[in-house]
């Protein structure tokens, strides 16, 4: 079972491991914007009251996987076959170090708890300040795969770092972020966007 919200980032690349990897499973939605992740069966199964959690079974034991780097990493540990990440290390690296441009540098500044606080407590522009790090991101990034991209952002094999890409794109468009100059990303994403 993946706990989820269809809007969330991190939701949103779990799906796309999951189905590059051919895995079933049930989705099973949190409403965020309902505050549903406060609730005490949500929080019972992650104590950071956030999504994506992800419920699997294995060996007779039940375990409650949570934060999407880790459950990529549970995933291609699980089920190697197709990879999420390329053969050699160095690689593997950039995938890694590409992922965590998009996980830590630019998505924890537009999740709806920073936001909240950003609009209740700081009293500013929730869109211009989401606007501001994902521009800002998504300039570093494109200067980071532009080097090593082919049809994805590394090489030709789709990789963890692609799953991160095309919420963070869906995310720029969603705050109004004037994404033209991101050509490299763009074009990655369309590739993408029409695999299997």
């Amino acid at each position: 079972k993946l706990f989820n919200y269809w809007r969330s980032s991190s939701s949103y690349r779990v799906r796309l491991a999951l189905a590059y990897k051919k895995l079933p499973y049930e989705y099973v939605a949190v409403a965020l914007n309902q505050g549903a992740q406060h609730a005490p069966e949500h929080r019972a199964r992650n104590a950071t009251a956030m999504v994506p959690v992800l419920e699997v079974a294995e060996a007779g034991q039940t375990a409650l996987l949570t934060q999407s780097v880790a459950i990529a990493e549970y995933l291609e540990e699980a089920h190697p076959t197709p990879s999420l990440f390329p053969p050699g290390r160095f690689e593997r690296a950039h995938v890694r170090a590409l992922a965590e441009v998009i996980n830590s540098g630019i998505q924890p500044f537009q999740n709806l708890a920073t936001l909240n606080y950003v609009k209740d407590v700081v009293k500013a522009d929730q869109k211009a300040w989401a606007g501001y790090w994902i521009s800002k991101g998504l300039t570093e990034l494109q200067s980071m795969v532009a080097p090593k991209a082919g049809r994805c952002m590394v090489g030709d094999q789709f990789t963890w770092a692609d799953c991160c890409l095309l919420p963070q794109l869906y995310a720029a468009r969603r705050f109004g972020v004037d994404s033209t100059a991101f050509e490299t990303l763009h074009r990655i994403e369309q590739h993408v966007l029409g695999l299997d």
